[in-house]
């Protein structure tokens, strides 16, 4: 599982179409059920600034970034995740990063905390419950027979205090303050941006042991986040 998952391989969006709308500025959006085990390659609900217009607009987006020049769909697997350190200069990433960012909303993420031969879900959050921003990168791309495809990518940084104990990454959430520079297409000095994608404070974070329910994509229900004794 944590090879499958090396860095943030799946999260939570548990909040409704109404809290998000207020807390992050949208028009509110139609209703989606809630998710609690998002998986790559799944639809993922974000916000990006509309390209015609300054406005913010709540998307869905394929998870897994398909660089426009790719030559088949496959490449979105390899790049769910982009490290901050080096996103803009990867050739997977740098356009999209220049003038295509986006924040991926959730409630949460899961990492595998290896013990010995066991791998532990741990399910990590906002100790205020509230949904939050992860940093990210948005492209279109035109298969040469079908319908565009606009997908995504979460970016991840160095782990806090929290996160450390429990793998060597951390996605890198967004303080509010920075949505509105992190958004915006004309900004695109590489190091102010990269200033922005530092790990998120500890102290505003929670993190507690799942069952291994998540291990399987096909769960995704409530139970995937219920505490487990371990």
């Amino acid at each position: 599982m944590l090879g499958l998952h090396p860095m943030c391989g799946r999260f939570t969006q548990t909040a409704s179409p109404e809290v998000i709308a207020q807390q992050f500025a949208v028009a509110t959006p139609p209703l989606f059920t809630p998710r609690y085990n998002i998986a790559p390659s799944q639809a993922v609900a974000a916000i990006r600034i509309e390209p015609d217009t300054t406005t913010r607009q709540l998307v869905m987006l394929r998870w897994g970034l398909i660089p426009f020049w790719a030559k088949d769909s496959k490449i979105g697997f390899q790049c769910i995740n982009a490290k901050a350190e080096t996103v803009a200069e990867k050739p997977s990433f740098r356009a999209a990063f220049k003038t295509r960012r986006c924040l991926v909303i959730a409630t949460g993420f899961y990492e595998w905390q290896v013990e010995g031969k066991r791998k532990q879900p741990m399910w990590i959050g906002l100790k205020s419950h509230r949904p939050f921003a992860f940093a990210g990168l948005w492209e279109h791309w035109k298969p040469p027979d079908g319908e565009v495809v606009e997908s995504c990518t979460i970016l991840t940084t160095e782990p806090n205090e929290l996160l450390r104990p429990i793998h060597n990454r951390m996605p890198v959430i967004l303080a509010f303050t920075a949505y509105d520079q992190w958004l915006d297409p004309t900004v695109q000095h590489a190091e102010s941006l990269k200033a922005l994608l530092r790990p998120y404070s500890n102290e505003e974070l929670t993190a507690y042991p799942v069952s291994t329910l998540v291990n399987n994509p096909r769960h995704d229900t409530p139970e995937c986040l219920e505490p487990v004794l371990v």
